[in-house]
């Protein structure tokens, strides 16, 4: 494993942080100073700032849900100086990783996690993701067949950031949606899918000529938002640690 995983993964540390302690002279592997690109093997022994780095039990995690507002950036920094969702957690939570994203203009629920193979699993499942939507404009036969069967895109660049370089992109099918209100010239309506890709739903509807004015997480597989008021957080519930545990055996067999 290289040096920089193996401090991700067992300590505060990201990655990127982890590149700069050791470029700075930081990090011992065993009593030689480490480099860039060193791998630690069996046996080695792991030193920062002279603190030793114990390897955790990969069993032992912690996992916790956020509600997370419009207006926070989920990362680490912003060259912009926006606000960070880290700004709102709690420091002890500062190294916690983000399982997905949601953009800037984006709310609800948001899950993190200490573990890398955690958040690895879970971004990468096929578990159901429920949102909230505001449209502006109506979900016609057209939309309404492409929730259910499916839609590939050659130019999925509407709906998506400028700065992202995303050509195209492939919908899978919704697992169902249903229309709350139509009224004004917009809709309201609840969504499930299966996926996690970048910007999905506003470049799904913005296919369509159809502006997706709000966004509102409120599941995630067995994680559910419930009653948590924004900008606040909770670790899993014991049932939901149970279903997780479940999902991380089903998906090592």
């Amino acid at each position: 494993m290289r040096l920089n995983q193996y401090l991700a993964h067992n300590s505060q540390y990201s990655r990127r942080e982890a590149d700069r302690l050791i470029n700075e002279g930081c990090v011992k592997i065993n009593h030689r100073i480490a480099k860039l690109g060193d791998s630690v093997y069996k046996n080695d022994k792991i030193f920062v700032n002279g603190q030793f780095i114990k390897e955790k039990d990969k069993n032992q995690y912690s996992v916790i849900i956020y509600h997370k507002p419009k207006g926070e950036i989920v990362s680490k920094k912003d060259d912009r100086g926006r606000r960070i969702i880290y700004d709102s957690l709690p420091s002890g939570f500062s190294h916690f990783i983000p399982v997905g994203r949601l953009d800037f203009a984006s709310n609800g629920l948001l899950m993190l996690t200490d573990s890398p193979m955690v958040a690895q699993k879970l971004m990468h499942s096929s578990l159901e993701r429920i949102y909230y939507l505001k449209i502006k404009g109506y979900v016609n036969e057209q939309i309404k067949r492409s929730m259910l069967e499916g839609l590939k895109l050659e130019d999925a660049r509407a709906g998506g950031h400028r700065l992202n370089n995303i050509q195209s992109m492939e919908f899978a099918p919704f697992t169902g949606f249903e229309i709350i209100q139509e009224s004004g010239g917009y809709t309201r309506l609840k969504v499930g899918i299966v996926e996690g890709q970048n910007r999905e739903l506003r470049r799904f509807f913005a296919a369509f000529d159809t502006h997706v004015m709000d966004i509102k997480r409120v599941r995630f597989g067995f994680a559910s938002l419930g009653k948590l008021a924004l900008q606040k957080w909770r670790f899993l519930e014991k049932s939901e640690y149970t279903k997780l545990h479940h999902f991380l055996k089903k998906e090592s067999e």
